[in-house]
């Protein structure tokens, strides 16, 4: 892809405040995503290749001892608020304000806990029970998906 276009993309998505931008040009794929700090990643993916092949070991080789996945991070018991859609979460209106909710604080159901910018609206998720807040599982600016956990409430 030619330079010239690609900094254009590039400007196109400082500009337009997009959070992400997927170009397909013949062959080539550009993906630009921007971080919650006016920073572009910029990732050029080479062309697809021929799938490669896979051969079953012979019936007399030994095979290597099988490596234990690494263990996920222990989420807090308690209630969990999931994303009511996909979009992107931010634990504040802005990023000078301070955030909706911190670890440790007593919410209300009905209080706003965190917004989630789905087309460029703001939809703010509301505690659905009263409690404590145990843990904020999602990173300020991070992509959620439909039914994710958020806050995990005690």
């Amino acid at each position: 892809m030619d330079l010239r276009k690609l900094k254009k993309l590039i400007d196109l998505v400082q500009e337009s405040g997009i959070a992400e931008l997927e170009v397909t040009e013949g062959e080539e794929k550009v993906r630009i995503v921007r971080s919650g700090q006016m920073q572009q990643q910029t990732y050029m993916l080479p062309p697809p290749s021929a799938p490669m092949q896979m051969f079953a070991p012979a019936s007399g080789a030994t095979q290597a001892p099988a490596i234990p996945a690494p263990e996920a991070p222990a989420v807090p018991a308690g209630h969990e608020v999931k994303s009511p859609m996909v979009g992107t979460f931010y634990r504040a209106s802005s990023p000078t304000t301070k955030a909706f909710v911190e670890v440790g604080d007593t919410v209300k159901k009905g209080q706003t806990i965190c917004i989630i910018e789905a087309m460029k609206l703001m939809n703010e998720i509301e505690s659905d029970a009263d409690g404590v807040v145990k843990a904020v599982l999602i990173e300020n600016g991070q992509p959620v998906e439909y039914g994710e956990p958020l806050v995990v409430i005690g």
